[in-house]
């Protein structure tokens, strides 16, 4: 029996992806589909149209394509023909997408099935927005593995997307809200993305068009990093979500790589009254969520604030020094955290241990005292998500990879600010922070809307051997 076109689709994968350019992949941001993966989105469209009008953009090989034509061959009722729009930019992968979909036709004609491809070799984005191409209503399905890369303020992309209303900084979420657009009501989209764009100021244009314009069915999430695209070495964690233009919003079903799908309230995964509308994800179970949430302060209501460190090291370059000296104050990066405490200075550290003490510095500076600080990016094999240590000491400066909580510019009492950071690096606020957040970025905004016990708890917390225990009593 013949290969069909999903098994002609993954054997080029095979051979094609491990010699690709890692340059030229990074260029173009995009992974092949393998396989299961491929079967997985396929699987969501339960209800299948009678005529299909399926877009694929960014299609590769055609992998997508090919397993949503096997699940319509198969379908109960499969669908009478499938018009499919492919867009592909690399001619390397035309030529193989077009082997792709020639293999599908004969599937599809085994299965009495019309098909009609249509292979556009152009750049999706600025051909969308075109006129003739920008209207809602030409898809009624849509299957999407888009690239992933970051747009310029000033690229042709961004001024493509402009004049379509979306605003977003990245080519993943640039094609699905370009696809949702052109879906009509009722249509659907299944996409495979990295869960980035659940949390962060940066997408929450993003997060607003995809949940003003469809509804969430369904999301699946990849609790490794790699288990989506293992051969490609792909440490961003995914996500496969589940949309359908212009119908209510009712429940959403939830599952990952090692749990079954459940039912879960839209409630648990974009709070009421949420002003970011950030998308959590409580494949936990809603305890950990709930719990934070119900804590009783916001940093406001503690008197608290949290910043970006100041020292952007390639811009104050002439003002680092490897070692502390008379004329200098210290100079605190990642590097310095010694669990939840910061050692410095460091003996051969690769980085900076101080900065001039100087007129041109001083604005980078924060007065001495107490600071909780964070990273803003953590290391993948560490096991925490936040990672907070307590800096006591005279005036410095916190590089820029550093988050610090502050009161009103100066430092805090030390107890609290021990209470603080136990806090952040509690068990609880990690599994609360995965629920929203699929990568290893913290940014401030993140800690700014965590929910916080009362100052006398925080300074409770300081002394208390049950960490866990008492954070799970300050909720109420």
């Amino acid at each position: 029996m013949a290969e069909t076109a999903l098994a002609v689709a993954d054997g080029h994968r095979r051979e094609v992806s491990p010699g690709l350019d890692e340059d030229g992949r990074k260029r173009l941001g995009q992974f092949m589909t393998p396989t299961g993966i491929a079967r997985m989105l396929a699987g969501h469209f339960l209800h299948m149209p009678s005529e299909v009008r399926l877009l694929d953009a960014g299609a590769g090989m055609g992998a997508l394509t090919a397993a949503f034509v096997e699940a319509a061959c198969n379908h109960p009722v499969p669908p009478r023909s499938i018009d499919v729009t492919c867009y592909e930019v690399d001619p390397d992968m035309v030529a193989i997408l077009r082997e792709t979909l020639a293999r599908c036709a004969t599937d599809c004609a085994r299965a009495g099935i019309a098909f009609h491809p249509e292979v556009v070799a152009d750049d999706y984005i600025l051909r969308s927005a075109e006129p003739l191409l920008a209207a809602a209503g030409r898809f009624n399905c849509a299957i999407l593995n888009p690239p992933y890369g970051k747009i310029n303020a000033g690229s042709k992309w961004r001024a493509a997307l402009r004049s379509q209303g979306i605003e977003t900084v990245n080519l993943y979420t640039a094609f699905v809200a370009l696809a949702l657009q052109q879906l009509e009501l009722g249509g659907e989209l299944v996409a495979i993305t990295p869960r980035s764009f659940c949390n962060g100021s940066y997408y929450e244009p993003f997060r607003r068009l995809m949940l003003d314009l469809s509804a969430l069915l369904a999301i699946h999430v990849f609790e490794s990093r790699r288990s989506a695209f293992r051969d490609d070495d792909v440490l961003q964690e995914n996500v496969i979500f589940h949309l359908r233009r212009g119908v209510p919003q009712n429940g959403v079903a939830l599952s990952t790589d090692l749990t079954p799908a459940r039912e879960v309230h839209f409630s648990e995964i974009v709070r009421p009254g949420d002003r970011h509308a950030f998308i959590r994800l409580p494949v936990g179970g809603a305890t950990a969520a709930d719990l934070i949430q119900s804590l009783p302060c916001t940093l406001a209501d503690l008197g608290l604030t949290v910043s970006t460190g100041r020292v952007v090291d390639f811009r104050a370059k002439e003002h680092l020094r490897r070692d502390p000296g008379s004329d200098t104050v210290p100079l605190i990066y990642p590097g310095h955290f010694d669990g939840a405490t910061v050692r410095w200075p460091r003996e051969g550290f690769k980085k900076h241990n101080a900065i001039y003490d100087c007129p041109q510095t001083d604005s980078l500076m924060v007065p001495g005292g107490t600071y909780v600080l964070t990273k803003r990016f953590t290391a993948k094999e560490e096991k925490r998500r936040v990672v907070a240590a307590v800096y006591t000491g005279e005036r410095a400066g916190f590089e820029n990879h550093i988050n610090y909580f502050h009161a009103k510019g100066a430092g805090l009492p030390e107890r609290l600010a021990v209470g603080l950071a136990r806090f952040l690096n509690s068990e609880a606020v990690d599994t609360y922070f995965r629920t929203f957040s699929g990568h290893t970025q913290v940014n401030a905004t993140d800690l700014r809307n965590l929910h916080y016990p009362s100052r006398g708890q925080l300074e409770a917390l300081a002394g208390a051997e049950d960490v866990e225990g008492a954070i799970a009593g300050f909720a109420g």
